[in-house]
């Protein structure tokens, strides 16, 4: 897997999208040669669902999120509920982790090509939330996503290690 951190370029959006593809690239690498039994194994007593599958998920709906929700407008058809906030990390136990992964790679290509149809500076359909005022833009968007998506490396990372003794970015 082919991953920088260094843009083609150093326009704003080159900047963001490689970025949020280094992330994303980085949480995909955290899953190679991983046993696939491994994928589920809930190594942190407070945190049941935290696992690399859980995690895998959590980032494939977050991304679901925020650009199908929230940028375009559209139903929120997330697996989560409000008896279930974190459904989407439960769900994916029953997923095989190379599955999960695919479904993650393919979807960042698809909000690729969404990115790159749009202007940074277009305004979401929807507000942040039901008490802001404002729209926000793809920029502030991606900016979110990059944050969403290293702190969850983080996760991968310590649980990675836990697991398999595996370490690096």
């Amino acid at each position: 897997m082919t991953r920088t951190d260094t843009p083609p370029s150093w326009d704003e959006r080159a900047q963001l999208t490689t970025f949020l593809d280094y992330a994303r690239a980085t949480a995909r690498m955290k899953c190679e040669d991983l046993a696939p039994e491994d994928g589920r194994k809930a190594l942190l007593p407070g945190s049941p669902l935290m696992t690399v599958c859980g995690l895998i998920s959590h980032l494939h709906w977050v991304e679901y999120y925020w650009f199908e929700v929230v940028f375009l407008g559209g139903e929120d058809e997330g697996p989560w509920t409000d008896e279930d906030p974190d459904r989407e990390m439960r769900i994916a136990l029953d997923v095989p982790l190379t599955e999960l992964v695919a479904r993650y790679e393919e979807q960042c290509a698809k909000y690729d090509e969404l990115v790159a149809a749009h202007d940074l500076d277009t305004e979401a359909k929807r507000r942040l939330g039901r008490n802001e005022p404002r729209h926000p833009d793809l920029r502030w968007i991606l900016l979110h996503l990059i944050e969403e998506t290293a702190r969850h490396n983080g996760h991968l990372d310590i649980i990675r290690e836990m697991l398999d003794g595996r370490t690096g970015d």
